[in-house]
């Protein structure tokens, strides 16, 4: 009789441990938030994971990791540039200091991404964008890894001719990552900085 006793309180307890197991490891996953309505920022339904890549700044390497937790504002241009990066980099330094004032779980970032390694060295770049704002993310690399990393972000550029020298034709879209640095969406010109600002303080509110 007690060893009967003694079999039900094993089986029961068995039981009880195989339903906590099944909780824990078969727990519902809740739904992410949903995204807040979004001005200038066009974010796409279904976020796609990005190719590994390296980037190279004036501090080290630049991967995804280094890119998650945060959402990334991607920018491709280069430091001889005569009027569409400074102007981009300018609207945007009125974005950054609009998210910089704002109390947030994790502040935003913007990658500027030189297309032009040949003339731009990370320590180059960095003090490029650091006269637009300081926190801004830098980096470039050879190719064909700046190829492969700018067309998985549906972005293009082309060296053209130019006298003796040469100059750069690129896109001039913004591509928005993700805090999982997955490509979630883009910002089209003209920039509207007030507008870029507040639609990326809203997703780092609604989705940090």
């Amino acid at each position: 009789m007690t060893r009967k006793i003694l079999l039900i309180l094993i089986a029961a307890l068995a039981a009880g441990l195989g339903l906590a197991l099944s909780v824990a490891v078969f727990k519902p996953v809740l739904p992410p938030k949903p995204l807040p309505a979004l001005t200038a920022v066009k974010v796409i339904d279904s976020p796609r994971a990005l190719p590994p890549f390296e980037l190279q700044s004036a501090t080290g390497p630049i991967t995804a990791e280094q890119l998650k937790g945060h959402w990334t504002v991607v920018f491709v241009g280069f430091t001889h540039c005569p009027d569409v990066c400074p102007t981009a980099l300018t609207d945007m330094a009125r974005a950054q200091a609009l998210w910089d004032a704002a109390e947030l779980p994790a502040k935003p970032k913007l990658l500027f991404v030189s297309i032009d390694p040949e003339r731009d060295m990370p320590a180059k770049i960095a003090e490029y964008a650091a006269y637009f704002h300081k926190d801004t993310l830098t980096a470039t690399a050879a190719e064909p890894q700046l190829t492969e990393f700018t067309r998985s972000l549906g972005l293009v550029y082309m060296k053209v001719p130019q006298g003796d020298s040469y100059t750069m034709d690129h896109s001039a879209t913004l591509v928005l990552l993700n805090p999982k640095a997955e490509f979630a969406g883009i910002i089209r010109p003209p920039l509207k900085p007030e507008t870029i600002g507040a639609d990326l303080i809203a997703l780092a509110k609604a989705r940090p």
